[in-house]
């Protein structure tokens, strides 16, 4: 018998830790893994917040060609273009790639025209060179500080974002930046989220200690405001108020990266899944986990955990593998801010309340915990050591001794520094 013949879409979060999931439960004499991307490397996209404070970004850069060679996974550089389901092909800009099970990690993308003004005014952190531009305008504001000019940097969430939390982290490290350079006296910094509260998809906790940050730090935040227009100067809100700036940036609203044509997808593109098994709805065989998938919550730890829902699923459809467990959405991250970090571990349930689509999970409130130290941003570097490690070795993140050993410092650590 030939070999099932899987084809991944995408080299990020979801598609590298599927992949290698899948390679590590089954050998290629029983399941072919071709990747199809419009990239040759992995960006580890949650350390790019350090780009605007002078960090460099070459590290953030996974090459893939060695790990996919010494996997056995046929690396493809090319853009899918459309999927047939009912022949199993997958229309690329190169040519057809014919599959017997597809896994769609093509990622979300931003679309900024959604607020009128803001693309042309804002500074919006998504990729590298936005973050580099960002950071090029951080030093003018610390500059004009410097001389005693009065400087307001505003940041705005706009509805329609699937998780703000980078753009809290940038805002914390900022007055950390500004207070190391001595100049945090002439910056005013404010946050205004159209979130009913704070990292609003992590529930009440972590908005506790963001409401306790902010006061202390003294920036002005604002929860449940709507951006109505930007112009050069000016956010204007939909409740009439308004707040100037000389710098805002944004974290725009979130759209599918790729939409695909036949497939069912919410008004955004993402594509309508089974939650579990993260299977596209009506189409067995066919999976979008992360990004590219409708779980409420666009983030690299819970992407991973999709991964290897859909990695297991696949597995055991090939009979090479038991079945696992299935996807379960409890959500782990660190908030960096310069001089500490808070961790937030979150269960969390699907509502399909679109006003508040996700909640900590009643029924594991137990396993809901926060905490803020120093110590933490230790663990936050060594999770942006560990993970692009195991890629660039073509290994998957939640798997093996080096995860056992991660996992079991992570549950020490938030036993004692969490609550």
């Amino acid at each position: 018998m030939s070999p099932t013949h899987v084809v991944v879409l995408g080299s990020g979060f979801a598609g590298l830790e599927t992949a290698f999931a899948l390679r590590a439960l089954a050998n290629p004499d029983r399941v072919r893994l071709t990747l199809v991307s419009d990239r040759d490397d992995f960006l580890f996209r949650p350390n790019s917040i350090y780009l605007p404070f002078g960090a460099a970004e070459a590290p953030l850069h996974v090459p893939l060609a060695k790990p996919l060679r010494r996997r056995e996974i046929e690396a493809r550089v090319a853009s899918a273009e459309g999927v047939d389901t009912e022949r199993g092909v997958v229309h690329t800009s190169h040519e057809p790639v014919p599959y017997d099970h597809l896994v769609i990690a093509t990622g979300a993308a931003m679309r900024p025209e959604e607020v009128p003004g803001l693309a042309e005014y804002a500074r919006t952190v998504w990729t590298p060179g936005q973050l580099h531009a960002l950071g090029e305008e951080l030093q003018w504001v610390a500059q004009h500080a410097r001389h005693g000019r009065l400087q307001q940097v505003l940041f705005l969430v706009p509805p329609g974002n699937k998780c703000a939390g980078p753009l809290y982290e940038i805002t914390l490290m900022l007055d950390t930046w500004l207070r190391r350079r001595e100049v945090r006296d002439n910056v005013q910094i404010a946050f205004a989220t159209s979130e009913k509260s704070y990292v609003q998809a992590f529930g009440p906790k972590l908005h506790d200690v963001v409401a306790a940050e902010f006061a202390a730090r003294g920036i002005e935040g604002r929860t449940g405001v709507e951006p109505d227009k930007v112009s050069e100067l000016e956010v204007a809100f939909t409740d009439g108020t308004s707040h100037e700036f000389d710098l805002l940036v944004a974290f725009p609203p979130y759209v599918a990266a790729q939409r695909f044509e036949g497939l069912p997808a919410d008004d955004r593109g993402f594509l309508v899944c089974e939650e579990s098994k993260r299977e596209v709805l009506g189409h067995p065989g066919v999976y979008a986990p992360g990004d590219a998938g409708d779980f409420p919550v666009k983030q690299a730890f819970l992407a991973l955990l999709q991964a290897q829902a859909v990695a297991g699923q696949i597995a055991a459809d090939t009979g090479v593998h038991l079945p696992g467990p299935g996807f379960e959405p409890v959500s782990m991250c660190v908030l960096e801010m310069f001089d500490k970090a808070t961790f937030a571990q979150v269960p969390l349930s699907v509502t399909g309340d679109p006003a508040r689509p996700v909640v900590v999970d009643p029924a594991k409130l137990d396993a809901y915990r926060v905490g803020t130290s120093a110590a933490w941003r230790l663990g936050k570097k060594a999770l942006g050591t560990y993970v692009p490690g195991r890629f660039r070795a073509g290994l998957p993140v939640h798997a093996g001794a080096g995860w056992d050993s991660m996992a079991f410092g992570l549950r020490g650590a938030t036993r004692w520094l969490a609550r």
